[in-house]
C-alpha cells in the first residue's frame, strides 16, 4: 500500500514559481514510476509529468515543457515538480499518482495511487 500527499501549492503571479511534492509513504514508492497531473473546473484531467522508479526517464506534456521539472529522491521517497514562469492556464488542482510498475505513463488509468492535490493559483 502506498499513500501520497502533495504540498508546496499556493498563489504565485504569473511569472513566478512553486516546487510542488509528492510525498509517500510505503516500501515499494522507490519502485514505481509517478506521474503529475493536474484537473481545472469543468476540465478532464491532464498529464502533466512522469517519472520512471530511477529516475533515469521522464517525460512532459508540450504546454509545460521547458518550464516544469520533476525529479525524485527515493531516499527521501518523495517526488518533486519544480514549476517556473508560471503562467494563469496552469491554475489547477495538482495530483500526484504512483503507477503499478517502475516504468511511467500518460494515463492517469494507469496509475494505482493518488494523492488529494493540492492547489496551485497563477494570477495575472
Amino acid at each position: 500500500q502506498v499513500q501520497l500527499v502533495e504540498s508546496g501549492g499556493g498563489l504565485v503571479q504569473a511569472g513566478g514559481s512553486l516546487r510542488l511534492s509528492c510525498q509517500a509513504s510505503g516500501s515499494t514508492f522507490s519502485s514505481r514510476g509517478v506521474g503529475w497531473f493536474r484537473q481545472a473546473p469543468g476540465k478532464e484531467r491532464e498529464f502533466v509529468a512522469a517519472i520512471s522508479w530511477s529516475g533515469s526517464s521522464r517525460d512532459y506534456a508540450d504546454s509545460v515543457k521547458g518550464r516544469f521539472t520533476i525529479s525524485r529522491d527515493n531516499a527521501k521517497n518523495t517526488v518533486y515538480l519544480q514549476m517556473n514562469s508560471l503562467k494563469p492556464e496552469d491554475t489547477s488542482v495538482y495530483s500526484c499518482a504512483a503507477g503499478r510498475t517502475g516504468a511511467y505513463y500518460y494515463s492517469d488509468s494507469a496509475y494505482l495511487y493518488w494523492g488529494q492535490g493540492t492547489q496551485v493559483t497563477v494570477s495575472s
